[in-house]
């Protein structure tokens, strides 16, 4: 549970506020923290590799973590300067400035030139709770040190990035590694900070599971997709006493003249996902291609514009346990999505499914469906059916939208988020630029439609959608690794998808 757990600023004070009001020093948990990043740091930069580090110490006690790690390098043999361009500190962090000073005699740097020719660096100017911008002379040292070519080892943070916006507060330092403690911080997962960040790594220094019970018992938590929850949320392995009819029908709508291949891809992430039966309203010109594509599959030829796009579907929308609509239709399919609104079962929306809704202003019409609805929007078609929400935070952005529209939100970007309306989230924390290519979104589309479809067991819907977002972006991440992220385009992930499910089965 708790490596799921993301936090904001002011949850993790009270986590902290309720540990120490149990019991637990301050100075023993900035100790155990700080080895434990300390050990962490002699695995990424032996000694015999990396002998000369220099520490930043900011005034709070993310600068007491940093002396320390400072104490414990020293004691193994690293060469340790300090650099501390702040006269005031908080009490705990000066004792372990003192101690480092007067008994260990680790030297000091005067200006920040000398750390220049360290082998690695160790950020502890400021962890979580930033809040002002960072200007004058410390923001000329942070522009200094990202031109400089050795790593940087950020505690909790990079300096300068804000707990729970991932905003730049002025200037940020361009961390190597971030090692995160005890909680993932909501920063961390803003696209916005990501190319300060490095590579992350948690740092778990044993928060006791009571506590971040207690002090977050009135609100719903944001969890971050791991191995655990998948491999608890997808459909393996099936009973062994099953038929098609019990794993659920999936409609998809999709594809027009002008985009064949999003019914084609649509329909590729629909079949990974061993639906039960799969069908596919496609224009009726496109029938034939989709037969012979797609063979496994229910094609209905639907009557079509002059243009080639769906003007209606002929079939019986309660016949379906899932309905997943848009990708590749235009624009001119709009009375197509206005009646698909009314379907008695769940509907994945999606691409020109949502630029319609956005284009007819039809969010009041999802929001009082009586089943549920999905969402996925890109950042674009975010802020085009939501444009009064602000969008400064990605987590606040979209339980707000997930509420105002009684549905299921996911957000797509690199790091994908996903809300339903009583707040309960999640966070895709992996990805690849791998899937910045056409047609990705369609094979997203197609796999949440087919995972909510064959929701025998009724689970929570918006852990099955953010579950199918972490298999998306695991099979692109498996294909990359195999064809370089500029091989991987819509029809080669699709490949990927049951290759990294049977990976992932034990």
């Amino acid at each position: 549970m708790i490596e799921q757990i993301i936090v904001t600023a002011e949850q993790m004070r009270r986590i902290e506020e309720l540990m120490f009001a149990q019991g637990m020093p301050v100075a023993a948990l900035m100790e155990k923290a700080a080895l434990l990043v300390s050990y962490s740091i002699q695995q990424l930069y032996p000694l015999g590799e990396f002998g000369r580090v220099g520490i930043l110490v900011g005034p709070g006690h993310n600068g007491g973590d940093a002396l320390v790690v400072a104490r414990e390098l020293h004691l193994q043999g690293y060469q340790v300067i300090l650099y501390r361009p702040f006269e005031r500190v908080k009490e705990l962090t000066e004792q372990h400035w003192r101690y480092a000073l007067n008994l260990l005699n680790i030297p000091v740097a005067k200006h920040l030139i000398e750390l220049q020719d360290t082998d690695f660096l160790i950020d502890g100017w400021f962890g979580f709770g930033l809040k002002r911008t960072i200007e004058a002379e410390l923001a000329q040292s942070i522009d200094i040190i990202n031109q400089w070519s050795q790593p940087v080892v950020s505690i909790d943070l990079p300096t300068g990035i804000e707990t729970d916006t991932g905003e730049v507060l002025g200037k940020a330092i361009k961390a190597t590694h971030t090692l995160c403690l005890g909680l993932w911080k909501q920063g961390l997962f803003q696209d916005i900070a990501l190319e300060y960040l490095g590579k992350t790594v948690r740092i778990d220094f044993g928060i006791p599971v009571k506590v971040v019970e207690e002090a977050l018992a009135e609100e719903p938590l944001t969890r971050r997709i791991d191995t655990t929850i998948a491999r608890e949320t997808l459909p393996l392995p099936r009973r062994v006493l099953t038929h098609k009819y019990q794993q659920g029908h999936l409609l998809l709508i999709c594809g027009s003249l002008r985009y064949a291949g999003a019914a084609i891809l649509t329909g590729l992430g629909a079949i990974a996902t061993g639906v039960g039966m799969l069908s596919i309203a496609v224009p009726e010109s496109l029938k034939n291609i989709l037969i012979g594509t797609l063979p496994s599959a229910l094609i209905i030829g639907c009557p079509e514009t002059e243009n080639g796009a769906i003007s209606l579907v002929p079939v019986d929308l309660s016949d379906y346990q899932a309905i997943a609509c848009g990708p590749g239709l235009t624009l001119e399919a709009d009375s197509v999505v206005e009646s698909v609104i009314e379907a008695p079962c769940p509907l994945i929306l999606d691409a020109d499914g949502l630029n319609i809704l956005a284009q007819k202003q039809l969010i009041t019409s999802i929001s009082q469906r009586q089943q549920p609805t999905i969402m996925t929007p890109h950042l674009g078609e975010f802020k085009r059916l939501f444009s009064e929400i602000e969008f400064s935070d990605r987590f606040k952005a979209v339980r707000q939208a997930a509420r105002q529209s009684n549905s299921i939100i996911l957000l797509k970007g690199a790091r994908t988020a996903v809300s339903a309306p009583e707040g309960e989230t999640y966070l895709v924390g992996e990805s690849t630029p791998a899937l910045a290519r056409g047609g990705s979104g369609d094979v997203l589309t197609g796999l949440v439609g087919g995972l909510v479809a064959s929701n025998v067991a009724q689970q929570s819907l918006a852990r099955l959608v953010a579950t199918g977002a972490w298999w998306h972006s695991q099979g692109a991440i498996l294909a990359a690794s195999e064809k370089t992220e500029l091989g991987v385009d819509a029809f080669t992930l699709s490949q990927y998808l049951c290759p990294f499910l049977a990976s992932l089965n034990p």
